[in-house]
C-alpha cells in the first residue's frame, strides 16, 4: 500500500476526523514507530508502521466489509440529498470514507446487503462470470404452483430480457424462496411478473454462503468475519 497522510490514515479508520487528529499531533498524542509525529501532512504505510494513539495501538483494516438488515424505504446508494441511504443508517464506529453498497436492493426491498470500501471483492460478487447466487424469500399476490417452479427452473423472458435458470422452492400459499446469480434490474419482480404474478415482499437472505445474521434487526449492521468474507464470493449454492 501507498504511504498516505497521517491525519488521513486516522480519519480513514474512523479514530478522528482531520481537524481532530490535527489537534492530537499538536499535543504530542501519536507516535509511528516510536517517534512522535509532528505534523498531519507526515506520511506512513499503515500496513508497515506501527501506529499508536494516545496510548493505544492502531489496529488497520484496509477494507470495511458490512452486513445490513436493510429495511423497506432505504435508498441502496452512498449519498442522496432527499432521501436516507444505506450509508447514512451505519453506526459512527462503522463510517468511513470510500463505503458503498455492493450491489443495490429496490428502495422497498430488504434483507442482506454488503456495503464495503473493497471494490475488487465488489466486482467479483457482483460478476455473473463468479456466480454468486443469492437467496431471496419472495411474498406475492396470488397462490404459486409448481408450474411457477417448472418456469424459473427453464428460464425466463421478459420483454427483451432473458434471465437464466433459477431454483424456486414454494413455502407457503403464496410465498417462495428463490436463488439467483444474477442481479438485473428488478429481477425476481420481473420473473414473477412474467408468470403472472406480482411480488408484494421481497427480502434477500443470503449471499455466497454467508447468510443474514437473524440478531440484527431492520437498520442494523455488523462486520463480517474472516471466515464471512471469504465465504460471501462462494460459488456453492441450493436451496
Amino acid at each position: 500500500m501507498a504511504k498516505e497522510r497521517i491525519d488521513k490514515i486516522l480519519s480513514n479508520q474512523n479514530i478522528a476526523t482531520r481537524s481532530e487528529a490535527k489537534a492530537m499531533i499538536k499535543k504530542g498524542l501519536v507516535f509511528a514507530d516510536g517517534i512522535m509525529v509532528k505534523r498531519p501532512d507526515e506520511k506512513f504505510d499503515p500496513d508497515l508502521s506501527e501506529i499508536m494513539v494516545d496510548g493505544r495501538r492502531l489496529n488497520f483494516k484496509r477494507h470495511l466489509y458490512i452486513m445490513m438488515n436493510k429495511p423497506s424505504g432505504v435508498l441502496s446508494a452512498s449519498r442522496d440529498s432527499r432521501t436516507r441511504t444505506v450509508i447514512d443508517l451505519l453506526p459512527e464506529e462503522l463510517k468511513r470514507d470510500g463505503l458503498f453498497p455492493a450491489g443495490r436492493l429496490d428502495k422497498d426491498t430488504e434483507g442482506f446487503i454488503l456495503i464495503t470500501d473493497d471494490g475488487e471483492l465488489a466486482h467479483k460478487m457482483l460478476s455473473p462470470k463468479s456466480h454468486v447466487y443469492k437467496l431471496y424469500e419472495a411474498e406475492c399476490d396470488r397462490t404459486l404452483t409448481q408450474g411457477d417452479v417448472r418456469a424459473f427452473s427453464q428460464g425466463i423472458r421478459c420483454g427483451e430480457i432473458d434471465f437464466l435458470p433459477a431454483e424456486m422452492k414454494i413455502t407457503g400459499e403464496k410465498t417462495a424462496l428463490v436463488e439467483i446469480c444474477e442481479g438485473k434490474f428488478h429481477q425476481i419482480k420481473k420473473m414473477f411478473h412474467s408468470v403472472g404474478a406480482e411480488v408484494v415482499k421481497l427480502k434477500r437472505l443470503r449471499i455466497g454462503e454467508v447468510f443474514l445474521d437473524g440478531a440484527l434487526r431492520p437498520g442494523q449492521s455488523r462486520e463480517l468475519t474472516y471466515n464471512e468474507i471469504k465465504a460471501i464470493i462462494s460459488r456453492k449454492h441450493g436451496i
